[in-house]
């Protein structure tokens, strides 16, 4: 697989920009995944529902499924958290999979930079950061994208994986 990281520090429009990618190479007729990191504790199950239940009661797994989606909830109860290269291996097979997040693995990523933050760039100690996303002009040798331009920046990202 494919496989194309996004990295930055939080509010610096990660998110935003995937939700403009996605439909770019859907469009090209990419057949997506993605594995989204979380820095904190989160929950996708609700209390009172029968898989929250369970799942309070001691499951490890939880898989819903119906017609329309499915999902699987695995516990970590204690146990180490996995790293990108399990998550990927529990994908099924598509043509490109976009990584928001686990801005440490070595995977070709682009960073995403917000000045507003204040926050430094990630790229000077990041020898896997290819290309930066940013609002404002930086002093790079790097290929660097304005963050709106959507179609410049998925066409880069298909180039560097060979799908175009």
């Amino acid at each position: 697989m494919n496989v194309f990281g996004f990295a930055g520090y939080s509010g610096s429009g990660k998110t935003t920009l995937l939700e403009r990618l996605i439909p770019y190479f859907a469009g090209q007729g990419l057949k997506l995944a993605l594995i989204k990191h979380a820095h904190h504790d989160f929950d996708i199950d609700q209390p009172g529902k029968d898989s929250y239940r369970h799942r309070q009661a001691g499951a490890s797994e939880v898989l819903i499924t119906s017609s329309q989606r499915w999902t699987l909830m695995h516990e970590l109860r204690g146990a180490q958290e996995p790293g990108l290269q399990a998550h990927l291996a529990r994908l099924s097979p598509c043509d490109l999979v976009l990584v928001e997040g686990f801005k440490r693995e070595p995977i070709p990523k682009l960073e995403i930079h917000r000045a507003a933050n204040g926050k430094p760039l990630l790229f000077p100690e990041d020898p896997h950061i290819v290309a930066i996303a940013s609002d404002a002009p930086l002093a790079t040798v790097l290929p660097r994208f304005d963050l709106n331009a959507v179609e410049t920046i998925g066409q880069f990202i298909l180039n560097k994986m060979g799908l175009r």
